[in-house]
């Protein structure tokens, strides 16, 4: 499969790779790579660390996060650590707090099926305090610890390759040699609730989103434990409703090492009916009673809990972007993520910069919502690079 990048010319590999070599460098960061695979691979993947010069250096009206709340301006490395934790103390506050994290559990095998290329493990586990998850393991042969992914989706089964075109991606990681664990909310989706709720949908303390992204925690901690898997190594995504889930569980939780976020709505747009960051399932939770379903008051304009706050008080998701840095992150746009989105991350670029890095926030576009081949063929390059040949 051909791709077209943003330049071919060779002046411009040559300048990219003296301008960005702390990522896709010489030296020690060549020397962990394995040979001409991901010198290939980093060279495929470069254009998309770049905006659109329409778009560079274009922050929008997004307020930075490179200044406290109170004002003051963010000058050092030093200076951001505190940033850092402010946004992450005030967005926790906001959402509600997470309980605390299930460190040590063992994941159950429930059923093994010999898969072309790797073994499938239906799994079971904790995923929240008193919630269990059944989901599924991908382990592709071969000695040593491996590198992971976490997809996440409304149910598991979509990403082992069991349903949906285009959005097998645990499935095509774990042909790919990596340790895939697929989840998903069966039982809230079926029930038309969708999300997750704790300690339960009628009393929830945490808007469902960081409820997924606390349950997302957890798994890494089960995923972590099992002897094929290297922890340093440990990617998260998610299509659509998943990308939601997936950019809220890495911004939020430190160690996954990289993740994809794929056309979720990186920022809130309230034009854009599928960014629908006001459902009562996402950031717009309210106790009962509920009059209809909830997706009978599905719109903006009916919005209820966290949700108007947030936006009355000027917040945006971006902010939560910065807490990826200086780790790397691909948006897979698509109908939802064009390439205008490129004015949000932007304020992550400034971050990373500040902390002496370049190229780690990436984008790649299609025309529609649904993943397709070449979009996915990147998402695979992305994680191939950043946790098979790039130094965690």
């Amino acid at each position: 499969m051909s791709y077209k990048m943003k330049s071919t010319a060779t002046a411009y590999l040559f300048t990219f790779f003296l301008l960005f070599g702390s990522v896709f460098g010489t030296g020690a960061q060549d020397k962990s790579a394995a040979g001409n695979e991901g010198q290939s691979i980093r060279e495929k993947l470069s254009g998309y660390f770049s905006p659109p010069e329409e778009y560079r250096d274009n922050y929008g009206n997004y307020r930075s996060p490179l200044e406290f709340y109170d004002g003051r301006r963010v000058n050092s490395p030093k200076e951001w650590k505190k940033r850092r934790k402010e946004i992450l103390e005030q967005w926790n506050g906001m959402m509600g707090k997470w309980p605390p994290l299930i460190r040590k559990q063992k994941m159950e095998i429930t059923e093994t099926t010999e898969e072309a290329g790797f073994i499938r493990h239906r799994i079971r586990y904790d995923w929240l305090p008193g919630q269990q998850t059944n989901g599924y393991l991908l382990v592709p042969p071969g000695p040593g610890k491996k590198p992971a992914v976490i997809v996440v989706f409304y149910e598991p089964e979509t990403a082992i390759g069991l349903k949906g075109e285009y959005r097998d991606f645990a499935y095509q990681l774990a042909r790919r040699g990596f340790v895939t664990l697929s989840i998903g909310t069966t039982a809230t989706t079926n029930a038309k609730t969708y999300s997750l709720y704790y300690p339960d949908i009628e009393n929830s303390a945490i808007q469902p989103l960081s409820v997924l992204a606390c349950a997302a925690a957890n798994s890494w901690y089960v995923l972590s434990k099992r002897p094929e898997v290297d922890p340093e190594r440990i990617g998260i995504m998610g299509h659509s409703y998943g990308g939601k889930w997936a950019m809220f569980a890495s911004c939020l939780f430190e160690k996954f090492a990289c993740a994809v976020w794929s056309d979720p709505g990186i920022v809130f747009d309230d034009s854009r009916p599928n960014v629908n960051y006001w459902e009562p399932w996402y950031l717009g939770y309210y106790p009962p009673p509920w009059s209809g379903t909830w997706r009978s008051q599905g719109s903006v304009e009916d919005a209820k809990g966290l949700y108007p706050e947030l936006i009355r008080k000027g917040y945006d998701l971006h902010e939560l972007h910065a807490l990826m840095a200086p780790r790397p992150f691909l948006v897979s746009g698509g109908s939802e993520d064009t390439p205008e989105r490129w004015k949000a991350l932007n304020h992550t670029i400034a971050v990373n910069r500040l902390l002496g890095h370049e190229n780690r926030v990436a984008m790649h576009n299609r025309k529609d919502h649904s993943p397709n081949a070449e979009s996915n063929e990147v998402i695979y390059m992305f994680f191939e690079y950043f946790l098979k040949y790039s130094k965690p």
